[in-house]
């Protein structure tokens, strides 16, 4: 899957949103079912986001994405309701990981200008976001180039299966 521009609307979250919350723990039992897991992803902060959400579109959030337990599944719930990227103040040290092994742009870069439903335009390459309805741009920590290969492979599996390991 290659990445360079990303294009879609923005759902806004606040700060502090936990892998609990991503996907809530009263369906541990659908783990085994994932396309079943994804229907209930953020359900507990925005009960129709999976209803609303069309391929391409973004989470914007403030500080901490992704908190809590190490719920791998978590990022990839997020990938298979439609989410292209990720994009918040700050993420929660392993979910940043989880999302960039399950081939989910996680950028951080500060999200105050950027309202529910703005259309975005985000350059992985240039490090740009783009808020298409307001005419203004953003930029993001760019992406190491390790984790940027990871990325355009769809995630680490794709990628070790691909090219064998990672080339440092």
């Amino acid at each position: 899957m290659e990445q360079g521009t990303l294009n879609g609307r923005a759902f806004k979250f606040c700060d502090g949103i936990s892998t609990d919350l991503i996907i809530a723990g009263k369906y541990a039992h659908l783990r085994s079912n994932l396309p079943e897991l994804a229907k209930h992803a953020m359900e507990d902060v925005n009960p129709n986001f999976v209803k609303l959400v069309r391929p391409g579109d973004f989470i914007v959030a403030g500080c901490n994405f992704g908190l809590g337990s190490s719920r791998e599944h978590a990022p990839l719930v997020i990938k298979m309701a439609g989410v292209s990227a990720i994009l918040a103040k700050s993420f929660a040290r392993i979910f940043f990981r989880n999302a960039i092994n399950q081939g989910v742009p996680a950028l951080i870069c500060q999200t105050d200008g950027i309202a529910e439903g703005d259309c975005l335009e985000i350059s992985l390459d240039e490090g740009l976001i783009r808020n298409i309805t307001k005419n203004e741009s953003y930029s993001f920590t760019k992406i190491p180039p390790t984790m940027l290969s990871i990325l355009n492979e769809g995630g680490l599996i794709p990628y070790i299966n691909k090219h064998g390991d990672l080339k440092l």
